[in-house]
């Protein structure tokens, strides 16, 4: 055996060369890895977004995970009627202004979320001067000069909107939500929501928005207030499937079934408020398995359910890439969600409570690319 000055072989010694050269090659894949976000890695399939966004999470670090990981912007709630039409002669456009400059800046696009829903609208949209309801005729008039105002407020920065949102009632035996809106207006507030929001900006995308759109009596019930509303001549152009799910829904089919039923109708289909509870249920309403917790619940045996439905979603996703044009996070990272106030500490995202990439982040994003 060859044995170099210091006594090393000449087989170890080019052994450690080797392996030197192999580790180099590692760490450099590692900081490529690092410096790619999620955007990237699906830059051929579909936009990456991140919703939820309030003022305070485009500072710090937060700001940095979103810059890196996101092409796309959703407001939680400084789009929504309440909070940026408090008076009838009074819009708050300050929280939300600052989300459109930061997506402006960053090159992302920015969503439109919402212009009607039967939460966070402002009590005086419902009343007259003496407290007693308006009639339909004002309510739409209402209505239309606040999307109005508001779509020609950010002509120039939302691509899309999310124009009526969770008009569906989840009881079998109801088919529309009882909402004030329904109440005043009957169903044709839905349509007319529609129409006001494309004459103030034609070349939005107009989407109707919802949960639950995998329970296959919702989604029937989606589908055909969709197919009228196209059938009438309503120009919308989308289905919003919320994503709110949970490590025991969807399953593969009751997802796949839904992107193909939506995209039959000439669709575009995104997904808008991802995110995927370590709890039972459906949409996040029944959680309450957390209250009073001591101990995390995200276990071993949780997370690896929680990878196989990430894994198992995406998956899908990539296969209807043709039908999907967003998919859209309700959060940033595990650090905060709205699930945590719904029975305790939940861990919905991709990343953890210090930002990093979770073990179902890799699941995500290592895939052999399609053609």
């Amino acid at each position: 055996m060859l044995m170099n000055k210091k006594g090393m072989s000449a087989t170890v010694a080019l052994f450690l060369v080797i392996y030197s050269c192999s580790s180099v090659v590692k760490t450099t894949q590692s900081t490529s890895n690092r410096s790619k976000g999620l955007k990237d890695y699906y830059k051929d399939y579909f936009d990456i977004g991140a919703g939820g966004i309030s003022p305070r999470m485009l500072h710090g670090e937060d700001s940095a995970l979103i810059v890196t990981h996101f092409n796309s912007l959703t407001a939680g709630n400084a789009m929504k009627m309440g909070p940026i039409h408090p008076s009838e002669n009074e819009y708050f456009w300050k929280d939300a202004d600052e989300i459109a400059a930061f997506a402006q800046k960053h090159g992302m696009k920015l969503r439109g979320h919402t212009l009607c829903w039967h939460q966070q609208a402002p009590s005086w949209m419902f009343v007259d001067a003496k407290g007693d309801t308006v009639s339909k005729q004002v309510l739409l008039q209402r209505l239309k000069d606040h999307i109005t105002t508001v779509v020609n407020h950010y002509k120039k920065s939302v691509y899309g909107w999310d124009v009526v949102n969770e008009a569906i009632d989840d009881k079998d035996s109801e088919f529309y939500r009882q909402s004030a809106w329904y109440k005043i207006c009957g169903e044709e507030f839905i349509g007319k929501a529609f129409e006001y929001a494309h004459a103030a900006d034609p070349k939005a995308v107009l989407f109707y928005n919802d949960y639950n759109t995998e329970n296959p009596k919702k989604r029937d019930k989606i589908y055909k207030m969709v197919k009228k509303l196209k059938e009438s001549g309503i120009p919308i152009h989308g289905v919003g499937l919320q994503g709110h799910w949970s490590i025991n829904n969807p399953s593969r089919e009751e997802l796949e079934k839904s992107i193909q039923m939506f995209a039959s109708l000439g669709l575009q289909v995104q997904v808008t408020e991802l995110d995927v509870s370590i709890f039972g249920g459906r949409q996040g309403g029944q959680i309450i398995q957390g209250a009073g917790q001591t101990t995390s619940p995200f276990t071993p045996e949780i997370e690896q359910q929680q990878r196989d439905k990430y894994k198992m979603a995406f998956e899908v996703f990539r296969e209807n890439k043709t039908k999907i044009t967003a998919v859209t996070f309700w959060g940033v990272s595990d650090r905060f969600s709205w699930l945590d106030a719904r029975g305790g500490k939940n861990y919905p995202l991709l990343f953890d409570t210090s930002r990093q990439p979770k073990k179902a982040y890799w699941d995500v994003v290592n895939f052999t690319p399609q053609n």
